[in-house]
């Protein structure tokens, strides 16, 4: 039965194996420390991270001023002379009258929102590589959560193994102490018997000595088996949590990408992202058709566009799907709040993905020494150029 026991727990040790290398994706454990190959590869797929995160930064500094530049555009056509003000306002209020007119022609169920129409208006050119990112990040985010509960199952299963292993240790140990008790007992019993009768004991002796030799042989390996097996199962159980951590600071860092976008196109996942992208591209295809057999619509739009474009904003033309904002005050509130919303949450995404390089960038300056010469200076070349954009301070 021993014998089972062992080969399923070895066999069991393999599939762990097996399933750690899978999760252990740019992971440095601190046995792998002293192999050279596995501590350049962790680099250099710290550098790609590090690539990676900075471009994110970047697109995520390019919103934040495009968002800025809305917000710059609010406070312009607020601070407008109140005859200049009046004259948007009354152009404003008939393209809101000829959109309601708009509606009531097409008769059709709207499938998006007044919010996610301007949201992917903003961003229209990059929509579709920003569906793949989602999509891609919403598998990542869902490979983790496997992960994270398999590594919690297995953590949990090897520190009860621990446990048990313990357990067992002590019984074998008072089962020694036991043993070599009684057979300290019988051994004085034997010697007693053979000085009051002087009898002949040698054989008697022999079997007594390889009885004791044996059973506490058997009980000593068992236990040295025992100690073995907790050090391995202490071992897997510490390798479970390192993995386990580091899987969940993916998940947090993947987790926070999703939630960002989604809050951003005001969308719960990519399916429904993509679906809302198709919605709006049928729905300008009508707006065009509209407005072709709309003179006035055309006419009006035009001419607002014009009239703000005097005035130097970043984008005259979003105006036109928010003509409310611009005839209802309360409207305008409204969009004010959710640019500084948005651009409040870029600027915390913005900083956790620097705190992001930050915690990288650390690790890779303890490694350095430990790196080829070619990897080294590959490395502090691209920290070089992190520095040099700021991305890292």
């Amino acid at each position: 039965m021993g014998f089972f026991k062992s080969l399923l727990n070895r066999r069991r040790e393999k599939k762990l194996e097996e399933r750690f290398e899978e999760i252990n994706e740019g992971v440095l454990l601190e046995e792998d420390k002293k192999n050279g190959r596995k501590v350049e590869q962790y680099a250099i797929e710290r550098l790609e991270q590090i690539v990676e995160v900075t471009k994110e930064i970047e697109e995520e500094k390019s919103e934040y001023r495009v968002v800025t530049a809305y917000l710059n555009d609010i406070h312009t056509i607020g601070g407008l002379p109140e005859k200049e003000r009046a004259a948007i306002t009354d152009v404003a209020q008939n393209i809101v009258n000829l959109d309601k007119a708009r509606q009531e022609f097409l008769r059709a169920e709207k499938k998006i929102s007044d919010v996610q129409y301007t949201a992917i208006q903003q961003e229209e050119n990059t929509v579709p590589n920003t569906i793949k990112r989602l999509k891609s990040n919403e598998a990542y985010q869902e490979t983790l959560e496997k992960d994270m509960k398999y590594l919690v199952r297995e953590r949990d299963e090897w520190l009860f193994y621990k446990e048990e292993l313990l357990i067992e240790e002590k019984k074998l140990q008072n089962h020694i102490r036991l043993v070599s008790g009684l057979g300290i007992a019988s051994g004085i019993l034997l010697l007693i018997y053979q000085f009051v009768t002087e009898a002949e004991m040698e054989l008697v002796w022999t079997i007594f000595l390889f009885v004791m030799a044996a059973g506490i042989c058997t009980l000593a390996l068992k236990l040295m088996n025992a100690q073995r097996d907790y050090k391995r199962a202490t071992k897997n159980a510490d390798r479970a949590i390192q993995l386990l951590n580091t899987v969940k600071l993916k998940y947090v860092n993947v987790t926070n990408a999703v939630d960002y976008c989604r809050e951003k196109f005001h969308v719960n996942s990519a399916g429904e992202f993509n679906r809302i992208w198709e919605a709006y591209l049928e729905a300008v295809k009508q707006r065009e058709k509209f407005e072709i057999n709309n003179d006035d619509l055309r006419y009006y739009n035009n001419r607002l566009i014009r009239m703000l474009s005097e005035y130097r904003l970043y984008d005259a033309k979003v105006w036109i799907p928010q003509a409310l904002a611009l005839v209802d005050h309360h409207e305008m509130v409204e969009v004010t709040h959710r640019l500084n919303e948005r651009r409040q949450k870029i600027r915390g995404r913005i900083e956790k993905s620097m705190d992001v390089i930050k915690g990288h960038i650390e690790d890779l300056e303890k490694l350095i020494p430990d790196l080829s010469p070619e990897v080294a200076a590959h490395v502090r070349e691209i920290m070089g150029s992190i520095e040099k954009i700021g991305v890292a301070r």
